[in-house]
């Protein structure tokens, strides 16, 4: 797949008529970002949406205190919620986007972007319904967040981080930002589990000893 096709691996983008598909085309291009970079942070302004092409883009914010919570990822195939609400509403950002991997996208400058949404119903109905999906998600966050149990879910990410791997590459503070809370609140929560002999902790990684006894707390979370 070439760069000039890019519209096709967006199911929204690919159903546009052709016109308004050439259109979007011939006015992007097609950035490329190493991993561990920032692409946009608090009090800038966006220029450009952009469309994921490969790799992960972590969305996160952090508190005057210092502490970081992971609003979302953005994974290829996907746009930016901050940053399409950031273009509607000529709002500079309010959380960083970091770059997990080498990132490739499309740009799309903020003058085509609202001129298509203004013209072409099938570009806004494919904004708006990535914006409506990233939304409720975000929601569904705030939830768990608020009133859900962090050893619940503790135990949750554990299991989803670990994808079947017996050892998974994470810091305290990488979990603390993944949930929400603070770093000493996640190692307590860690001593538990490695006191209850489900986990081994080493520097920069914890070991899955008993998947089930985590599997089994995770699930009180659904």
């Amino acid at each position: 797949m070439t760069d000039l096709d890019w519209t096709s691996r967006f199911d929204g983008l690919s159903k546009l008529d052709p016109k308004t598909r050439d259109y979007l085309t011939a006015n992007s291009k097609v950035v490329k970002v190493p991993a561990k970079t920032t692409i946009f942070g608090p009090g800038k302004s966006p220029q450009n949406m952009l469309f994921l092409l490969d790799g992960t883009v972590r969305v996160q914010q952090s508190s005057d205190s210092g502490h970081e919570i992971v609003l979302y990822r953005i994974h290829a195939g996907e746009s930016c919620v901050l940053t399409t609400a950031c273009l509607l509403a000529y709002e500079d950002y309010s959380a960083e986007g970091i770059s997990e991997t080498d990132v490739s996208a499309a740009a799309i400058p903020r003058k085509v972007f609202d001129e298509l949404v203004a013209t072409s119903d099938g570009f806004r109905n494919f904004v708006f319904a990535a914006f409506s999906k990233r939304i409720t998600n975000l929601f569904l966050m705030i939830d768990e967040v608020a009133f859900q149990r962090l050893d619940v879910r503790l135990a949750h990410k554990l299991v989803e981080l670990a994808a079947g791997a017996d050892t998974i590459a994470a810091t305290h503070q990488n979990l603390a930002a993944e949930l929400g809370t603070a770093r000493e609140v996640i190692s307590r929560q860690l001593q538990e589990f490695q006191r209850r002999g489900w986990i081994e902790q080493s520097r920069g990684k914890i070991a899955i000893l008993q998947r089930k006894g985590l599997e089994n707390l995770a699930q009180r979370n659904t």
